[in-house]
């Protein structure tokens, strides 16, 4: 099986509501859909969503990034999805977003020639994933009625996101656990927004509430500042922005700067990087989460089938296709009840596409 041609065609996701966090305000996203054609008749699609914040790439840098590699991988067997990894790191640093979009593709293309859906190829650890549900900045008070409305839609755990303005961020947490009882799971996520002596002394306050874990309280690089906060409060520490690559993640651990670490497509570069890291940090006793950025229902597939498939991501941030309206010609057998994703038993990802590339 050969690679004939590599497409791509870029859309716009738009938000049901407005979605605010410390590191940016975004009102709408683009996101670009990969298409991978081969000589079998097998055609697989991926997704590419890129962040100038996160990954280092925009919508541009993406696109022509594609465009080279549907030249760089024609020929190249579909398959061999490391060695395909290594022309695409060999050519190009970085471009996490546009090798993620391939990465995906060459995996739905992997299960249907198998026959088997993507999370059993990846190790089929479980066909169900419990995800969060993310509440953005808001006033407290409007947080509180939104954490409210997602437990009666049935989560059990609510991610909230800080990092703006501290005391705020006490009154909304306090607000938030007086709404939503004792029984919900509260994380919270400071995209960055805090330094290190202020999260250890707002964290300390979120503890009263029963917040269980704080994901990138201070800037990516601040790995001091990361090791400094999970030694001086009581909440599980997650990396983020940190932890792009599996070099990155044996830094997180080399340096004990985290207790958890965030895995995102678009940041490792797809599902092959991801598994790397995901192992590196199984070896060393840390556990995983799977996230995502504002990915439509393909990113979200192919990031509920890494979860499902390793035991070691206890935790999933798989969201943001509840935040946003459908996307007319893109369609996955997922199903979702509450907070629990129930995965598809069709091969690949599962996906139903019907785009003009």
């Amino acid at each position: 099986m050969k690679i004939t041609k590599i497409s791509h065609k870029t859309i716009t996701i738009e938000p049901i509501v407005s979605f605010k966090i410390a590191s940016s305000d975004d009102t709408r996203t683009d996101t670009i859909i990969v298409k991978v054609e081969t000589d079998a008749g097998v055609t697989g699609y991926g997704e590419s969503q890129p962040s100038k914040v996160v990954t280092g790439n925009n919508i541009e840098d993406v696109t022509n990034f594609l465009t080279e590699m549907d030249n760089t991988l024609k020929g190249e067997n579909p398959l061999n999805i490391g060695r395909i990894h290594e022309i695409m790191n060999r050519q190009y640093k970085g471009k996490t977003a546009g090798k993620a979009g391939i990465d995906l593709a060459l995996y739905d293309i992997l299960g249907k020639h198998t026959g088997l859906p993507v999370y059993q190829l990846l190790g089929g650890s479980s066909n169900q994933v419990e995800s969060d549900m993310t509440i953005g900045i808001d006033e407290p008070k409007e947080m509180a009625k939104l954490a409210r409305q997602y437990v009666d839609e049935g989560f059990n755990i609510l991610k909230i996101k800080v990092g703006l303005n501290a005391k705020d961020d006490i009154e909304a947490i306090r607000l938030i656990r007086e709404e939503v009882g004792p029984d919900i799971s509260l994380r919270v996520d400071a995209n960055q927004g805090y330094y290190k002596k202020q999260a250890v002394r707002v964290l300390n306050e979120f503890y009263k509430y029963g917040v269980e874990e704080v994901e990138q309280p201070v800037p990516y690089w601040d790995y001091e500042g990361m090791k400094f906060i999970k030694d001086n409060v009581t909440q599980q520490i997650m990396m983020d922005e940190s932890v792009l690559s599996p070099q990155d993640a044996f830094r997180a651990i080399k340096e004990e700067a985290c207790d958890i670490i965030n895995i995102k497509l678009m940041k490792s570069g797809g599902i092959y990087p991801a598994l790397q890291i995901n192992a590196i940090a199984q070896a060393a006793g840390l556990q995983c989460m799977v996230g995502c950025m504002s990915e439509s229902r393909i990113g979200i597939a192919a990031g509920a089938a890494l979860a499902a498939s390793q035991k070691n991501i206890t935790y999933a941030d798989l969201d943001s296709y509840r935040m946003s309206k459908e996307v007319p010609g893109i369609k996955s057998d997922f199903t979702q009840e509450g907070g629990i994703m129930t995965l598809s038993e069709k091969p690949g990802l599962g996906l139903d596409i019907d785009l003009e590339f």
